[in-house]
């Protein structure tokens, strides 16, 4: 009895705690729906006194110029986030393998990288980049910058997967098949790594297709712009267009949340893999 008990408690508490975290996103939803009056008014109402307002995200793609923006940050997100993991992992099969004193140093620098808020490095960013540079306004200064501020966790990742999880013995023996350490990685190493690469696409894609601050500090020109730029065109001085912003901010989260209803299945098998070796 006393264990059925302890079992319904729990799940009612998880339940309470799943409801608290999607209410957020349950009010962004049903107010994307209403008009701007509706939203100040009643926010909290499913359907506001104007009635269903559908036209709110036809309205939203056109001002945002949609498919454009659309383009812009799946352009961005994607060429990142390969370069991040092919970048990171390669540096990491190197620290885990070849014992050079040099690396140590690299690897303590990188791990130190990690706990320096972006915020102290955006002015001096803006003046090199823009100011010396004249390289501001471009998606590949801007897919540069989020591979250089990705890749130290991403080391840290798979530099941790290496070590514990993919035995030298693997590539002793492809060495003597006559392998090359190219081959090696790309044979071996890297399909191996799957769980970690999936997790790191994962974190790394919500990351940089979520971010406003980089790219506004980078990309002045409209054509240019990302999701979270054009989204946060909806909000002014003096006034603001809150249902045409949640219907921007549920257009910006449907692929991140299709990318993640694609991969959890691999995410799901990274977890448990671990905590069998575990």
């Amino acid at each position: 009895m006393k264990k059925k008990f302890s079992h319904a408690s729990r799940y009612i508490l998880l339940t309470v705690l799943l409801l608290i975290y999607i209410f957020p996103f349950f009010l962004v939803l049903i107010n994307s729906f209403k008009s701007k009056r509706d939203v100040i008014k009643n926010p909290l109402v499913i359907i506001g006194s104007e009635g269903f307002q559908p036209g709110n995200y036809i309205l939203a793609m056109k001002r945002m110029n949609f498919g454009n923006v659309f383009i812009n940050s799946l352009v961005i997100t994607i060429v990142s986030v390969v370069l991040i993991v092919l970048f990171s992992s390669m540096t990491a099969y190197l620290f885990a393998r070849c014992k050079w004193k040099i690396n140590k140093i690299f690897f303590s620098l990188m791990i130190l990288s990690m706990v320096i808020p972006f915020q102290v490095l955006m002015i001096p960013i803006v003046s090199v980049y823009g100011s010396v540079l004249h390289a501001l306004n471009s998606r590949i200064t801007l897919i540069c910058l989020h591979v250089g501020f990705g890749v130290s966790m991403g080391t840290f990742m798979f530099n941790g997967a290496i070590v514990s999880s993919i035995p030298a013995e693997l590539e002793e023996a492809a060495k003597i098949d006559g392998a090359s350490k190219l081959k090696t990685y790309s044979s071996i190493i890297l399909p191996l790594l799957k769980p970690t690469v999936v997790t790191l696409v994962i974190i790394d894609s919500l990351a940089i297709w979520n971010d406003y601050l980089l790219p506004s500090l980078v990309l002045v020109k409209k054509e240019l712009y990302t999701i979270p730029i054009a989204a946060q065109s909806f909000h002014g001085d003096f006034s603001s267009d809150y249902g045409l912003m949640m219907a921007g901010m549920v257009l910006s989260i449907i692929p991140i949340l299709l990318l993640y209803f694609v991969l959890q299945k691999h995410i799901i098998e990274g977890v448990v893999a671990g905590a069998v070796k575990g």
